[in-house]
């Protein structure tokens, strides 16, 4: 137990060496010229033009965050297909033996030395089926979400600020309802 904590000790030592490091060397170095022009704000490389302290639509923030989960269930699907093609072609009761014993070794990736494998087509069928079914809810989980995030209007990008409709005779559908119920016509 002392020798993990050692480590771990040594890993946030480094770590923050690691950080403290090129800055102390950067702040010896580095020439000290300040001029007006190196402490004037800028943006980009261009003169700022108003306050820099504005509000962000959440809607940036939102598209951000599908991205990144979309981009994650991309990086989750390539090593589910390489199992998935590979447990496949095991599948084929067809495979010749050499063929069988090289596709079980990438499949299983056993240490060296291990005892050698060899999948049946059987347990190859089985896997790749349990892994369909897997993706299947995966996947499923992921639409349903992006589901409720479309529904809600989360993706559209110009969204209506009242919730009145516009009927095909050109008044608001909802103002009419809208008038009565806030008349006082409450029966309670």
């Amino acid at each position: 137990m002392t020798n993990l904590l050692n480590h771990f000790l040594l890993f946030i030592l480094a770590g923050i060496g690691m950080l403290l490091v090129p800055l102390v060397i950067g702040r010896f170095l580095r020439p000290k010229l300040p001029s007006a022009a190196k402490d004037a704000i800028y943006e980009c490389g261009e003169p700022t033009i108003g306050s820099s302290y504005i509000q962000f639509d959440l809607r940036f923030y939102t598209v951000a965050l599908l991205f990144i989960i979309f981009d994650v269930e991309i990086a989750f699907f390539f090593p589910w297909a390489l199992v998935y093609g590979n447990a496949m072609q095991l599948a084929d009761t067809g495979l010749d033996q050499g063929a069988r014993e090289v596709l079980s070794q990438r499949l299983l990736t056993a240490p060296e030395g291990g005892a050698e494998t060899v999948i049946s087509a059987s347990s190859a069928q089985t896997l790749g089926l349990t892994g369909f079914f897997d993706i299947l809810i995966f996947f499923g989980v992921l639409m349903v979400g992006f589901a409720y995030v479309w529904k809600r209007g989360d993706l559209d990008w110009i969204r209506a600020v009242g919730s009145t409709e516009i009927s095909p005779g050109g008044s608001a559908a909802g103002s009419a309802a809208g008038s009565a119920a806030g008349s006082g016509g409450d029966a309670a």
